[in-house]
């Protein structure tokens, strides 16, 4: 029977940055098992690059500023550039109701350390992004310092400085069971590729984490919620500095990528919520009469109808991230919930989910916010957060 220190159930960018700063930390044995064939295959490889610290709960801006100050030093660490570019995000409001909204997040952005983040009006929004129509807007924020990241070099990033360390990594290795051989520890997984005798266990699984069994013991409310990418044919109708537009009122937001434009929107009903369904006709057809209103330069923006895809968010019930020991096991961790910001936060999860396991508490960052436990003690965090 294989055997490993700690398991990590869950390649993606967040298991490999747990595996990697456990190595980092001097755990041995470390081996992360994903059902994939192989690197970003999973919701990582369909992240669409945006960084931000603009959150309207402290401690989202925090995990965000720690996992910035880990960008910094992604390139000299890691020995990969993390793609990270300060274009800035720009969110804005059309109405009265959407601005209070945004000034009340900047005063929690503010206090929280990101003194940078802060209210603008109509005349600068126009000079942030001139393809922007500005009969409708109110007002806005902007930080400067938000801005875009490469999730797949980073990914392959911590693959290879996880694996210099000793990290073994194995693809096509469905988990199907946490065994749970005493009432309060685990001590081996069932996968698709035979047993693994186990110390601990970290579930980094994604949004398929809350379908993982651990015996009778637990339940994970994480759910897979369906997002949609629309992609131009290249074009330069945008240039590479616009920054992440977002219109608070709906949710609509865009980019620039690689000489396309990105258009992005939850969805305006029910949708099929497999994969295999691709993209739905009738959001294309909504995500673009929004650009068009929007932005008037993308009225005649042509898709590319093979590259539009679907991915999936990993959902808490209070949209943030479940991290720390698992209340119902002594030995299983969880690094869960993200709620779409898994791949921004991954270089401050890593570090702090290697802290529990290795210290036994988080010290880089008060995350008692995000304990596991928070839902039994019906002590959700509450917030206003739209994406």
């Amino acid at each position: 029977m294989k055997r490993a220190a700690v398991a990590v159930v869950g390649g993606g960018v967040i298991g490999a940055s747990i595996a990697y700063n456990l190595a980092k930390r001097g755990v041995r044995d470390v081996l992360v098992l994903d059902r994939g064939r192989g690197p970003g295959e999973g919701s990582t490889g369909k992240a669409t690059g945006g960084f931000r610290a603009q959150f309207a709960t402290a401690v989202n801006v925090r995990l965000s500023l720690l996992a910035r100050e880990k960008l910094r030093e992604f390139d000299d660490e890691i020995g990969v550039d993390p793609g990270y570019v300060q274009a800035g995000y720009l969110w804005i409001a059309g109405t009265a109701t959407a601005m209070d909204t945004l000034r009340a997040a900047v005063a929690i952005q503010n206090s929280a350390g990101l003194t940078e983040a802060r209210e603008i009006d109509a005349e600068e929004i126009g000079k942030l992004n001139p393809a922007v129509d500005l009969e409708a807007v109110v007002g806005g924020s902007w930080c400067p310092t938000d801005g875009f990241i490469s999730p797949l070099q980073i990914l392959s990033g911590y693959i290879g400085a996880a694996t210099r360390l000793g990290v073994k990594f194995e693809w096509n290795a469905d988990v199907t069971e946490i065994l749970l051989c005493t009432k309060r520890n685990t001590r081996q997984l069932s996968t698709s590729r035979g047993p693994v005798s186990v110390g601990a266990v970290v579930n980094a699984a994604g949004a398929w984490a809350g379908l993982l069994p651990c015996g009778d013991h637990g339940e994970l409310e994480v759910t897979p919620l369906k997002r949609q990418v629309a992609v131009s044919e290249s074009t330069d109708v945008l240039p590479a500095s616009t920054p992440m537009t977002i219109f608070v009122d709906t949710g609509f937001h865009l980019r620039e990528k690689d000489g396309r434009v990105m258009l992005l929107s939850p969805a305006p009903r029910a949708i099929d919520d497999s994969l295999e369904s691709g993209v739905d006709d009738e959001w294309i057809d909504s995500v673009l009469a929004e650009a068009a209103g929007r932005v008037p330069a993308l009225a005649d923006l042509r898709l590319d109808r093979q590259a539009c895809y679907a991915g999936y968010y990993e959902m808490s019930p209070d949209r943030h991230a479940i991290l720390g020991p698992a209340p119902w096991c002594d030995n299983l961790f969880l690094a869960n919930g993200s709620s779409g910001h898994g791949v921004m936060h991954a270089p401050a999860i890593g570090q702090l989910l290697a802290e529990f396991i290795c210290d036994g508490v988080a010290s880089s960052l008060d995350v008692s916010a995000l304990r596991p436990t928070r839902f039994s003690e019906r002590a959700p965090n509450v917030s206003t957060e739209l994406l």
